[in-house]
């Protein structure tokens, strides 16, 4: 129903050369073959040429997120895979979710080679292959946030019988990866939608600046799918793991005191935060970071297919791939080297790292754990 190849249209060749015939030497575009100024929208093609410093101060910082998110995801997909005591259902998500963090810096290659040729040198087929791993990666990152947030839910407001088995992530994951691979082929086969360049030529994203009933269509759909569906889903599972902890925090601090005594925790430190304000904070930041990460590149889309097009300057437009590109080098820091049974296993293998973490604590480990004590306490 939706099969279509926009760029043959001759509606879209006209308005092209039209951008052609108008497009001075300076502009974007003046290095691009006749063949491949086709695939280019042609918003892009009335700005000036950025100078030659912003291309090489984008690739330099685009070099050092590929070596700090390939060393942070390399690592825990190292770790956790070959350690035993690692390997349980809940890690599953955390190397998932470090793949996608590693496919989507593999492809910053191919934005620091247009970078340093200042525009759309690998041309068609490297657009094609950047935003297809953009598309895999990012959509498949957001749902494997959502299946951690899952699992972390029913670990606590379930901690008897709602923990995720192995058998049951394996499924979750299975399951990502199908409702992720079709968001990035439909595209890269122009059967709907299509992937084009971007800002100054040198990234490539699904085209959100034609102005078709298809193409608006699909980016609707994609907003809905890979952005509203995964943000309702971590946003409702942590709101609740939230609630859950303060009605128990507030039950053991009303059965202290009919018993008339300070708290019911025989191991409390005042010095030690409490479960409620840990839980609330990890909710926080990671809410936070996939708010970051995709937020900006959501509400750039919806400009570009139904708002003021002249918004989005090719300046403007890098600042949301900047941002995906960070929270991606984040990620395997937040989730895992925050781990203590991490860092112990990360000693063990690279004690040149001097890390000296020397005990682990199961009831420290993660969050959840804690919380899940929290639970049982109260239900005693």
């Amino acid at each position: 129903m939706f099969s279509h190849n926009l760029t043959a249209t001759p509606f879209y060749q006209a308005r092209v050369l039209e951008a052609m015939a108008n497009n001075r030497p300076n502009n974007l575009g003046w290095n691009v073959p006749k063949e491949e100024l086709i695939h280019i929208p042609e918003h892009w093609l009335i700005y000036p040429e950025p100078e030659a410093s912003m291309h090489f101060l984008l690739a330099l910082i685009y070099i050092g997120f590929f070596i700090m998110a390939t060393i942070g995801s390399g690592l825990v997909i190292w770790i956790f895979s070959t350690s035993k005591s690692l390997r349980t259902a809940s890690n599953m998500f955390v190397v998932n979710l470090a793949i996608c963090d590693f496919v989507m810096m593999i492809k910053t290659p191919i934005f620091i080679y247009n970078s340093f040729y200042r525009g759309f040198a690998l041309g068609q087929f490297g657009c094609q292959v950047f935003a297809f791993m953009g598309s895999l990666s990012g959509i498949g990152a957001g749902m494997t946030n959502a299946c951690i947030a899952y699992d972390r839910y029913t670990t606590i407001t379930r901690p008897f019988d709602g923990k995720v088995t192995k058998t049951k992530a394996l499924v979750m994951i299975i399951f990502v990866w199908s409702y992720t691979i079709p968001w990035a082929v439909l595209p890269l086969l122009e059967v709907w939608g299509r992937f084009a360049p971007e800002g100054f030529l040198t990234a490539c994203t699904f085209d959100y600046l034609t102005n078709t009933f298809d193409n608006h269509m699909f980016v609707v759909v994609i907003f809905t799918c890979s952005y509203v569906t995964p943000m309702s889903m971590i946003i409702y599972f942590y709101s609740q793991i939230v609630s859950k902890v303060f009605s128990h925090e507030k039950a053991l601090r009303e059965q202290a005191k009919k018993m008339n005594v300070e708290s019911l925790r025989s191991n409390q430190s005042q010095a030690t935060q409490s479960a409620e304000l840990r839980i609330a904070k990890a909710a926080i930041a990671i809410c936070s970071l996939f708010v970051a990460s995709w937020t900006p590149y959501a509400v750039l889309a919806l400009i570009g297919a139904f708002g003021d097009q002249s918004l989005l300057t090719p300046g403007v437009t890098m600042i949301p791939a900047c941002a995906c590109k960070l929270v991606a080098c984040l990620d395997p820091y937040v989730y895992a080297i925050s781990h203590p049974k991490y860092r112990l296993e990360l000693q063990k293998r690279l004690p040149w790292l001097a890390i000296k973490e020397t005990t682990v604590s199961d009831t420290q480990s993660t969050t959840t754990e804690t919380t899940t004590n929290t639970t049982q306490a109260a239900t005693t």
